[in-house]
């Protein structure tokens, strides 16, 4: 059962070897987390972005692999809802994609694991874990 959708930098920090993710979900993460289309789109620029893009998108696909992608149109109600309190509010979007990615834990009644607990404090009814340690 999916419990936690992982934040871009959560993913990073797993393929950067900073990470152990079986401490967190006792060896079965790929059952228990998820990640938004979202992530996969950052995941894929930053490998293409990279010293080393062959290495890198090959590393994001195997990091890809069975792990469920939250497609972005399940978190479209819930995105526009909290867009429009931000408006209201007067409060700046800092990241369109983190508040979509915000979006996709709410709607999905998940947890968001990520180490950007600023990005997301505002947000309604979010529920938040920060997996690294510094």
């Amino acid at each position: 059962m999916i419990q936690y959708i992982l934040d871009t930098n959560i993913c990073v920090f797993f393929l950067r070897g900073k990470i152990n993710f079986s401490e967190f979900v006792e060896g079965k993460w790929r059952e228990s987390c998820c990640i938004s289309e979202i992530t996969v789109l950052e995941l894929r620029f930053g490998a293409e972005n990279s010293n080393n893009p062959s290495k890198h998108h090959e590393a994001v696909s195997e990091f890809l692999r069975d792990l469920t992608v939250f497609p972005v149109s399940k978190c479209a109600t819930v995105y526009a809802k909290e867009k429009t309190n931000f408006r209201k509010a007067g409060k700046p979007v800092n990241d369109e994609f983190d508040l979509i990615i915000g979006a996709s834990a709410i709607a999905n009644n998940l947890t968001l694991v990520t180490d950007n607990v600023k990005h997301f404090k505002d947000l309604e009814n979010i529920k938040i874990e920060n997996w690294y340690k510094k």
